[in-house]
């Protein structure tokens, strides 16, 4: 069995440490407090044959408060343990301004013509896919959205969507 890969902050990105790993996550964003950093990703690949990505993004608020945003397609089954699937779940960034909601999701990998997205009300379901790469995500919003007045972009597998407010 392969040795579980630690980065230089600590963190266990073996698939175990993954899910166990809390204590060394508080302890980060703690540092990453003190440091005065607003937001810190990780992330790792494992296996042969397996085809798994698995990390988190941290980020600092206006409120200071952390939020971690996991993202991959490796999650936690309660009965089963760590289970990977077919479809990743994007890193997303979402914007809340005056007037708009500007969603900001890393999809690389894929092409604009097979990125779709539907709007219910608050909510947005974020889907993509070419050949292995598969992406899916449903984002909920603070407020609800014109569903028909929509703009969007994809660069550099950086796709934007802006939303405006109801």
């Amino acid at each position: 069995m392969k040795k579980a890969r630690i980065d230089k902050e600590g963190f266990d990105f073996g698939i175990g440490g993954v899910f166990k790993g809390i204590g060394s996550l508080l302890d980060l964003i703690a540092d990453m407090e003190k440091r005065g950093e607003t937001e810190v990703k990780r992330e790792g690949e494992f296996g042969k044959g397996v085809k798994a990505v698995y990390g988190f993004s941290v980020k600092f608020a206006g409120s200071g408060k952390p939020t971690v945003e996991p993202f991959g397609n490796v999650r936690e089954d309660k009965e089963k343990g760590p289970v990977v699937d077919e479809v990743r779940e994007p890193i997303v960034d979402v914007f809340d301004e005056e007037d708009t909601i500007i969603i900001v999701a890393e999809l690389p990998g894929v092409d604009e013509k097979d990125i779709k997205f539907e709007i219910k009300d608050d909510i947005v379901m974020l889907s993509a896919g070419t050949g292995e790469k598969k992406y899916y995500k449903e984002i909920l919003l603070s407020k609800s959205v014109n569903e028909k007045k929509t703009s969007s972009s994809y660069r550099n597998g950086i796709f934007e969507l802006k939303l405006w407010k109801r």
